[in-house]
C-alpha cells in the first residue's frame, strides 16, 4: 500500500473529525476530536460544553476557546494516544481498517498550518501520524486482522 499523506477523501476515517462514536472514560463521544479538545478543559462545565458541539468543527472551536487545564501542554500527547486507542478498542471496523494499512507511512497533511499533529508541505512532527502508526503496530501484535 502507498503512504497515506492526508486524511481527507478515502482515508478520512482516520481523521479525529471523522464520526465514529465511542466511549472514552465513561462519556461517549461523537468523534475523537470531541473527546480530545473536552480533555483540555480546566472544569466539568467546560468539558461538557466541548462535548456537546454538534460537529467535530465545532468541538475544535470550543476547545480553543475554554480554559485549558494546567497540565495541558505536559499531557496532550498521552491524551490523544488514550482516546485513539479506546476509539480503536471499540469500533473493530475502523481498527480493522488500520491494520490493512500495513506498514505505510501516515501523515496528516493539512494546509490550516498544524506542523504539530500533521505536516505542511511534508514538513512538521506528524504527532497524529505518530501514534496512529504506534496503535496499528499494537493492534498487529494483538492479532487484529488476523486470519
Amino acid at each position: 500500500m502507498k503512504d497515506i499523506l492526508e486524511f481527507r477523501g478515502p482515508t478520512r476515517w482516520l481523521s479525529n473529525f471523522h464520526v465514529e462514536e465511542f466511549e472514552w472514560q465513561g462519556k461517549v463521544y461523537k468523534t475523537s476530536e470531541h473527546a480530545y479538545q473536552a480533555a483540555k478543559a480546566s472544569n466539568v462545565a467546560d468539558h461538557e460544553y466541548v462535548r456537546s458541539a454538534s460537529t467535530s468543527s465545532g468541538a475544535k472551536n470550543r476547545g480553543n476557546r475554554i480554559k485549558l487545564r494546567s497540565s495541558w501542554n505536559d499531557t496532550r500527547l498521552d491524551v490523544m494516544y488514550s482516546v485513539l486507542k479506546a476509539k480503536f478498542a471499540q469500533e473493530k471496523l475502523i481498527a480493522l481498517r488500520l491494520v490493512e494499512t500495513g506498514d505505510c507511512h501516515l501523515e496528516e497533511g493539512n494546509a490550516h498550518g498544524d506542523v504539530f499533529w500533521g505536516t505542511v508541505d511534508g514538513k512538521g512532527e506528524n504527532h497524529l501520524g505518530k501514534i496512529l502508526m504506534q496503535i496499528r503496530q499494537e493492534l498487529k501484535d494483538e492479532g487484529t486482522g488476523a486470519d
